[in-house]
């Protein structure tokens, strides 16, 4: 699974040394040798826990990993130890909480909204987009892989995308204009267009893209057009926005072929509790 390489965590691990040096400011206690335990608080997928153990290693601690992401945790369940000087574990165990309660509540939010979709059609893949928050894009994809969701686009896949928002830069014609030449650059690649409604959807699979990305939609708006398009429509059709777990049922049951949700990279994170020991 993708890794935050070891700049990334030393940036998540610069911050104010306030909390050590407030803890630690008698002489002789700062190399004093303590011992972390995080665990879960509550049910729920985990995801963090690799690049918290090197977060640790990287502050001169050893760390033992307990559960790998992309596992279920019941309450209670140790996630991670580690053992090091005092300052160092504590000036740090912050950043490493922070970091496995947000993957770990995007990958949980991910499992539900799958969940949820399976429920209704297996049949209906669930993805979420590249396009994740600034600045946390790598973690927000290891935790959505980890809850289980594919990531759209897929790297190396052969398509192009039409952006709504970019079609009406060439007038009328540009929806034609620009699947022809996308056809004529790859033939053997796949065109998909952004649509917002169903009118857009209609004209474009006249078009002839292979693949609609139904954009921010309602579900009976979608399910409106999965009618209209008709079961002899030989391409693909894929609901996306901030499709969240009470939603999904609905667009698995309007006739899409995959749910593209944004959902999960807003979740609240994960509750998990930490306790220090000494020795």
């Amino acid at each position: 699974m993708l890794l935050l390489d070891d700049t990334a965590l030393a940036c998540l691990l610069k911050r104010d040394g306030a909390v050590a040096a407030a803890a630690f400011s008698a002489s002789g206690r700062r190399a004093r040798m303590v011992s972390v335990a995080l665990r879960a608080r509550g049910s729920g997928i985990v995801c963090g826990t690799e690049e918290a153990a090197r977060m640790f290693a990287l502050l001169g601690c050893a760390a033992d990993t307990a559960i790998a992401s992309g596992t279920r945790a019941e309450p209670g369940a140790l996630l991670i130890a580690a053992r090091g000087p005092a300052e160092a574990l504590v000036g740090g165990a912050q950043a490493v909480q922070t970091l496995l309660e947000w993957a770990s509540g995007v990958a949980d939010c991910a499992a539900r909204i799958l969940r949820a979709t399976r429920a209704v059609d297996p049949a209906v893949a669930v993805a979420c987009p590249r396009k994740a928050i600034p600045g946390a894009r790598p973690l927000a994809l290891k935790a959505v892989a980890a809850g289980g969701a594919a990531i759209y686009p897929a790297l190396g896949a052969e398509t192009a995308l039409v952006l709504s928002d970019c079609r009406a830069l060439g007038g009328r014609a540009a929806p034609g204009e620009r699947i022809a030449g996308l056809r004529q650059a790859a033939p053997d690649g796949r065109v998909t267009v952004e649509v917002r409604d169903g009118d857009e959807a209609l004209a474009a699979a006249r078009l002839g893209a292979d693949r609609l990305l139904l954009a921010r939609m309602a579900p009976d708006a979608v399910a409106a057009t999965m009618r209209a398009l008709g079961p002899g429509w030989p391409g693909e059709a894929l609901a996306a926005g901030p499709i969240t777990e009470g939603a999904a049922p609905a667009y698995a049951q309007s006739g899409v072929h995959a749910l593209v949700s944004s959902a999960p990279y807003h979740a609240l994170p994960a509750e998990i509790d930490v306790a220090f020991e000494p020795g």
